[in-house]
């Protein structure tokens, strides 16, 4: 059975993207699950939370949202039984690759799948919706009324939140990093209350926010990474400054941010103070750090699957590609040259 992995090197540069036989455990655990694995997701890997958990691999696998029939499970499992359709995300220390054709996981990781939703659907969503629910639920404690902007509201996770808010009717503004951008946030709907192109030099992120809040400022901002430092590779070209962002918060804001690298000067940590604003790390992750979260997570991978399948979440996918296309378009998601790829498993 083959699966896909990442061979590291000594940077994160050299980083390589491999297919590697690998085998299945054939004895289950006590709450092990043998998943038929239908189709897996492929989002950008973080090689450096790998490093700094001492997950000593020589072969870290790639492809963690999966979705897939059950095939085979443990004596002490309770939630499924086989021929169960399941979708779930592989833990961080897993040792197996979401893209073999059966993968061995605890049953306390995947949820049941609505018969009305897609493979394809519930393999690229459930990860980005995980995000998009921390984000406003667990961090910025979201209500009927408040201000969100969404940086990059594009992205797969800016779309899901974008919806998500709006189901809990909060007014968004969404910042599109090119024309084309604009042009799908434009045609959202429900419709965002307002596209910020950034990609345009004659946009300015600030005043956009603060005219379309009468001045007050926005009361939740999700960014996708920040610019320190005037000098930045082109890459980050778009990404706003940290001083933007708090400029541009309410008072009493929350600002969620994704950037990893994020530090605050004494002058960006008065004016946070003045505003009694607050600043959370967005790392989804943390969900499996502490089995006492466990009952939580699972309630949102289900509650992430019921709206997927009633509609209130509504993915924007590409048409997914076969295993054999999966190197190539995982290198191309580590790069960033693509968002996200989905692999189905034919």
């Amino acid at each position: 059975m083959k699966g896909l992995y990442c061979k590291l090197g000594e940077t994160a540069a050299e980083a390589k993207f491999v297919i590697q036989e690998t085998n299945v455990p054939s004895a289950l655990g006590s709450n092990q699950v043998k998943v038929q694995v239908k189709a897996c997701a492929l989002s950008p890997l973080d090689i450096k939370l790998h490093e700094d958990l001492k997950f000593q691999r020589d072969l870290v696998p790639v492809g963690r949202e999966i979705v897939g029939i059950v095939h085979q499970v443990g004596p002490k499992v309770t939630f499924f039984q086989p021929d169960d359709e399941v979708v779930g995300i592989l833990p961080l220390d897993t040792a197996m690759s979401g893209l073999c054709d059966a993968v061995v996981i605890n049953e306390h990781h995947l949820v049941q799948k609505p018969e009305k939703l897609s493979w394809v659907e519930a393999a690229g969503a459930i990860r980005d919706g995980l995000r998009a629910y921390t984000a406003l639920h667990t961090l910025a404690r979201i209500a009927s009324g408040h201000t969100l902007l969404v940086l990059d509201g594009a992205s797969p996770f800016g779309v899901l939140a974008i919806q998500l808010a709006h189901y809990h009717g909060v007014k968004v503004l969404a910042s599109a990093l090119s024309s084309e951008d604009q042009k799908f946030l434009e045609q959202l709907r429900p419709s965002v209350a307002r596209v910020i192109g950034v990609w345009d030099a004659k946009v300015d992120l600030v005043d956009s926010c603060l005219e379309e809040t009468g001045g007050l400022g926005v009361d939740i901002v999700i960014d996708s990474g920040v610019r320190l430092h005037e000098e930045e590779p082109e890459a980050r070209r778009l990404l706003p400054y940290k001083h933007d962002i708090i400029t541009l918060l309410g008072v009493g804001g929350h600002w969620v941010t994704t950037e990893q690298n994020l530090q605050l000067d004494p002058p960006d940590s008065r004016s946070l103070f003045l505003k009694a604003a607050s600043l959370s790390f967005l790392n989804e992750e943390v969900w499996g750090a502490s089995s006492a979260r466990q009952g939580r997570y699972l309630h949102i991978m289900k509650d992430i699957v019921e709206k997927l399948s009633t509609g209130t979440l509504r993915p924007q996918l590409e048409d997914p590609v076969p295993l054999f296309d999966a190197t190539v378009s995982m290198e191309m998601v580590q790069k960033k040259q693509v968002r996200k790829r989905l692999v189905i498993q034919l």
